[in-house]
């Protein structure tokens, strides 16, 4: 089962983030053939680390919180907050390729009560969208949606906005930040 999870750095955190990048990629290396997304998410002039998102497919929540608990920057103290929440793809559509495009991570969740299980299909998205997952919580509802978009914040939210409308049957309250696809540098 595929499990979102997101780091979010503490302030001040990066001469710890330096300092053990190498522990951090030995780790996912680990994980490689079960990491359908990975990066970081970064500062609103796309300059600063400020967390790290996974989707990595394991056995169950406790194989994900182990996963999360274990990874290097969170042992080290180095996120403010962790976050882990399974996860129903709707889209895939892999690392894109080409001259550097601005990325950022879409996520949001259902301002009203959540929804049934997604079943309906939903709206095709926009080519830039190219990966999609909702949320789910323990009664298989949807409780909100994470998506990586080739745009800029403001336009990737108005990319993702009616897929999320259409999970949510409105009221979705998504936001956008620069985000970067992540892997062990070359």
């Amino acid at each position: 089962m595929p499990f979102y999870v997101h780091g979010r750095d503490r302030p001040g955190a990066l001469d710890g983030l330096l300092r053990l990048a190498e522990d951090h990629w030995s780790y996912m290396d680990r994980f490689a053939d079960r990491l359908l997304l990975r990066g970081p998410t970064l500062s609103d002039d796309g300059e600063e680390h400020t967390g790290s998102v996974h989707i990595v497919d394991l056995a169950d929540r406790e194989q994900a919180e182990r996963f999360a608990a274990e990874e290097p920057y969170g042992r080290a103290g180095l996120y403010s907050r962790i976050t882990v929440d399974p996860v129903e793809i709707l889209l895939d559509r892999g690392p894109v390729s080409g001259p550097e495009a601005p990325h950022s991570l879409v996520t949001g969740a259902w301002t009203a009560a959540p929804r049934g299980p997604v079943g309906a299909r939903p709206p095709e998205a926009d080519d830039r969208v190219g990966f999609a997952a909702v949320l789910i919580d323990d009664s298989a509802h949807t409780t909100g949606i994470v998506a990586a978009v080739r745009a800029y914040p403001e336009e990737a939210v108005a990319l993702v906005r009616p897929l999320a409308d259409h999970l949510s049957g409105g009221g979705a309250d998504i936001t956008a930040q620069h985000w970067r696809r992540g892997g062990r540098p070359s």
